[in-house]
């Protein structure tokens, strides 16, 4: 049965699903700079449960390209339709955040920007080259769309060629029709194949508690792992609000263990599997 026949009801989060409040004076320092600033992270807009850790240890996410994205993923909150035109100073300002709140490790991620003939790539580059000029001493990881497979769009990632770049595949082959939609399962691991060819250091991610069986989710270990992705995360899928895909299962923090210890096997440089993971948790430690 797919995901949108499925009756959508609602199941009660486990105990293993409970945050802590942040703390700390890294984290109170970093606050106080986004409230004073106005500051836009990812982390704070999309209330992720590993924000007080990451803003501890010096990590930050920030979207570019907008906040209207070009496609309509099932599991993603961000806002659909189309898009305001590019910000030429985006970059700079970014770039500004990230020294303002001394960033060392930063996460820079975008919505998809299939109206454009570049997909946004030139923003990307302009973003690294401006984090670089402003805070030298910031290592980057990008986590970026497919740019529709125009692969000389991909290039001008590879040329600038930021520390880890990032592509998350997201969930199974089955049900990524569903839940990406616009997305491709294959193209997407193409993306991940011409990075690593190009030198990268590549990362994906993956969603659980989708509907997705546990041969599934090793059969995707396994492909992720055949195009030599050095870095894995798996969390599970939570649902943003009513109108997105239920969640149709709690992962137990056993399990996660167990794909973990799985991938490990596979050759993965690092693995970050647990309920709470999202794809930037730990991203400081994955530069290596």
């Amino acid at each position: 049965m797919e995901l949108k026949d499925k009756e959508k009801i609602s199941i009660q989060k486990p105990k293993w699903l409970r945050v802590k409040l942040p703390t700390g004076e890294n984290y109170k320092k970093v606050r106080s700079l986004v409230d004073e600033h106005k500051l836009h992270t990812i982390c704070q807009s999309g209330n992720c449960p590993n924000m007080g850790e990451c803003w501890g240890e010096g990590t930050a996410t920030f979207m570019i390209l907008g906040n209207v994205c070009t496609r309509s993923c099932g599991f993603c909150a961000v806002a659909t339709g189309k898009p305001e035109l590019v910000d030429p100073f985006e970059p700079a300002k970014i770039a500004q955040s990230i020294k303002l709140m001394n960033i060392k490790h930063a996460v820079i991620t975008s919505v998809d920007r299939d109206d454009l003939t570049d997909g946004g790539a030139d923003t990307w580059v302009a973003t690294v080259k401006s984090i670089r000029r402003k805070s030298p001493g910031t290592t980057m990881e990008t986590l970026i769309p497919d740019f529709a497979g125009k692969w000389e769009n991909l290039q001008k990632i590879i040329d600038v060629a930021p520390e880890v770049v990032s592509h998350n595949l997201e969930t199974v082959r089955r049900l990524t029709k569903e839940v990406r939609i616009q997305a491709k399962y294959d193209r997407s691991l193409e993306v991940l194949f011409r990075l690593k060819k190009g030198g990268m250091k590549t990362k994906s991610g993956v969603m659980l508690g989708l509907g997705e069986s546990e041969a599934e989710v090793y059969e995707t270990i396994d492909d992720l792992a055949s195009v030599k992705v050095d870095i894995l995360t798996l969390g599970q899928y939570l649902q943003p609000t009513h109108k997105h895909l239920p969640v149709q299962n709690f992962i137990t923090p056993q399990k996660f263990e167990e794909y973990g210890a799985y991938a490990l096997g596979k050759g993965f440089r690092f693995v970050e599997s647990g309920p709470l993971v999202r794809s930037s948790y730990h991203a400081e430690k994955h530069v290596f």
